[in-house]
Order: C-alpha cells, then sequence, then structure tokens
C-alpha cells in the first residue's frame, strides 16, 4: 500500500512542543525590552512557632515573693492580735487636764514696746487608768495665747504619775510679745467687757508603762479654751468658762 494511502487511513498525529509561558510581573509586557524573566520559588510552608518554657529562675523568684508577702500578712495579723489582747487587759484611757487657778503675776510694757507676761497657772493632771502609769518626759511645755499671739511659756515638771492618780501641778510662765502697745489696747478693751478669752495650750511627751513594761515615748497635746473676766495683776482671775480637748500623737 502507498504511503499515501496509509496516511489518510490512519493520519500521523504531530507532535507540538507547548510553547512555556514567562512569568511577566505584573504592569509590564512580554514585548519590552531588557525584560529579565524570573522563576518564582515554590510556597514555604509556614512554621508553627515554638513558645519558651519558663525558666526555674522565675519559679524561684514567684516562689520568693508569696513567701515574704505571707509572712508580712502574718507578721501584721501578730501585732494586731497582741495590740487587741493589751488594750482588752489594760483598757487604756488619755490623761485629762483641768486649770484650776489662774493669776497674772505681772502684765506691762516694756520700753521696747514689747509686751511682758507672767502667769501662775494650778491644773490637775488626771491619770484615769487602773493599770497603766505615766512617766512625764523633759521637754512638756504650759503655753497661754491671746488670739494668735503667744503670751508666755512654762515648762511642765517631770515626774511619775501612778494609777488612777490625779496630780496638782502650779507652773509659771513667762513670756514676751511684739506690737505690746496694740495687744494692751485689745486686752483692755475685751476687760471693759468682762469677757478675755485665752488658749491654754499644752505639749506634754510621756512615756506609758504596763505592768513592769515601759513603751515607747508618745505625746499628749491639749488645749483648753478659757474666758476669764479680768487680767488685773496679783489677783486670782475667775474662769466663766472652760472648754479641754486632748488628743495622742505617737
Amino acid at each position: 500500500m502507498a504511503d499515501h494511502q496509509r496516511q489518510r487511513i490512519h493520519p500521523a498525529a504531530d507532535v507540538v512542543a507547548l510553547p512555556t509561558t514567562p512569568l511577566v510581573p505584573r504592569g509590564t509586557s512580554p514585548s519590552d525590552k531588557g525584560i529579565r524573566i524570573q522563576h518564582l520559588p515554590p510556597l514555604q510552608r509556614a512554621m508553627p512557632a515554638i513558645r519558651a518554657t519558663p525558666t526555674k529562675n522565675r519559679s524561684c523568684c514567684c516562689k520568693c515573693v508569696c513567701w515574704t508577702i505571707s509572712l508580712i500578712v502574718l507578721l501584721l495579723i501578730a501585732i494586731a492580735a497582741t495590740a487587741g489582747i493589751l488594750y482588752l487587759v489594760f483598757k487604756p484611757k488619755l490623761p485629762n487636764y483641768s486649770i484650776d487657778n489662774l493669776r497674772i503675776s505681772d502684765l506691762r510694757l516694756n520700753f521696747d514696746m514689747t509686751l511682758y507676761a507672767k502667769f501662775d497657772v494650778i491644773f490637775t493632771a488626771n491619770n484615769p487608768n487602773k493599770k497603766i502609769g505615766i512617766y512625764y518626759k523633759k521637754g512638756g511645755k504650759l503655753s497661754v495665747w491671746y488670739t494668735k499671739t503667744k503670751l508666755c511659756e512654762g515648762s511642765l515638771p517631770v515626774f511619775y504619775q501612778g494609777h488612777q492618780n490625779k496630780t496638782m501641778l502650779n507652773v509659771a510662765l513667762t513670756g514676751q510679745s511684739q506690737h505690746g502697745n496694740t495687744l494692751m489696747t485689745a486686752l483692755q478693751e475685751q476687760q471693759q467687757m468682762g469677757r478675755i478669752p485665752l488658749d491654754l495650750k499644752v505639749h506634754a511627751p510621756m512615756a506609758i508603762r504596763l505592768g513592769k513594761l515601759q513603751l515607747r515615748k508618745v505625746k499628749v497635746l491639749g488645749e483648753c479654751l478659757l474666758v476669764v473676766d479680768s487680767l488685773s495683776t496679783n489677783n486670782l482671775i475667775s474662769i466663766k468658762a472652760s472648754n479641754c480637748k486632748f488628743r495622742l500623737k505617737l
């Protein structure tokens, strides 16, 4: 059979190679000259991140902090419990004071126009506690003020006051004040009305004694607002009104 006939019966299929299309960057055309065809690498699978495990140092630090906080809490609980027991056993009360007598020994103007004042104050210190003693330490002060001007000041004695004890104290106070002429005029005007307001301030450092145990030093701050009828010298002055308040300062 001729070759021409064979081809007509069984035509031979021509194998044509498919052209490979190069990857062209977006925004360019294959006809651009000088373009360089690059083959992109295959996609890489993202590897999951491995979390770092906590170190032993961090664990030890956390334990130390927890132990420290626990010890502090236990210490505070122990202190509070001890204070509560002491309060229930001794039932502490603040000492109080009352002004009994007030005498003016001297009140005059100096040549430099300062006001010189000398007062004698008799007051009672009362310790109402049944199981607590009080040591009055050095540095205690008693002062007399008119409005915001200190007229005179004196020192409190150093002594020990026992349980439920009342002690009468006589304190001499002296002092000089500026603007004496103005002060004297104001005091004389108040005396004409028969009502002179005075302010007595107490500053008493003391130590508390519980049985045989002496505690740290504390301070009692007191203030007595007085109204007297006169400021005449060498005479007992009538106290028309008295209002005293005291507080404890650690």
